[in-house]
């Protein structure tokens, strides 16, 4: 039952951190500013939908896309651990990467950035990627696979609803309540990444120690 519970709890933690929807509610309140509530509130399916489609994807065709590129689970861990580091890195030092619009007002215009870069790769992009497909084939049984895909549809979930409160938890926070939450969630990336770039380090040294001897 604890091992079930840790892996939910690393599931849920990890996919939020990686996704960081507080990251991206700047982009998206800028987007939809000169919008009404009803109008924010239809852009706001489109880059959560489109991006848990595209990790859901993802992570149910891991194996294929190994196999097809002949990429070893190790091999994907040490780099993901690399790539979350960096990722966290840029979070506590309050350097992420923003894209912003070029002015366009039109609402076909916006829905399309919604979808990319919005959705992809701004909420679902290579590090959400990496961890989901690491964590499925990590998932022992059935119950682990499941709790990793209801932790998806969760955390896209409360992206969904973060990014329909926007404008509302920005006036809350303000921008260094922003700042303060984002260098903790970088923090939590990092150790995160860590424990995945050695876990994924010790199978290949002792592999090459046994080709050795």
């Amino acid at each position: 039952m604890d091992s079930i519970l840790q892996f939910a709890l690393l599931a849920f933690t990890s996919l939020f951190t990686m996704v960081n929807p507080l990251g991206v509610i700047t982009v998206f309140t800028s987007l939809t500013s000169s919008m009404n509530s009803k109008q924010a509130a239809s852009i706001a399916l489109k880059p959560t939908s489109t991006a848990q489609i595209v990790l859901l994807l993802f992570t149910f065709g891991g194996n294929f896309i190994f196999d097809f590129f002949n990429i070893s689970i190790n091999g994907l861990r040490v780099g993901g651990g690399i790539l979350f580091f960096l990722s966290g890195f840029d979070m506590l030092r309050g350097k992420l990467t923003r894209i912003k619009s070029e002015g366009e007002e039109s609402i076909e215009a916006v829905k399309d950035f919604a979808i990319t870069p919005l959705g992809v790769p701004m909420i679902t992009g290579p590090g959400v990627i990496t961890i989901s497909i690491v964590m499925m084939n990590d998932a022992p049984d059935i119950t682990h696979k499941s709790l990793l895909i209801a932790a998806i549809f969760i955390v896209m979930g409360l992206t969904h609803f973060i990014l329909l409160s926007s404008r509302q938890i920005i006036n809350f926070l303000g921008e260094s309540g922003n700042k303060v939450l984002t260098r903790i969630m970088g923090l939590i990336v990092m150790v995160i990444a860590v424990e995945l770039f050695f876990r994924g380090l010790k199978p290949i040294i002792q592999g090459i120690f046994q080709i050795n001897h």
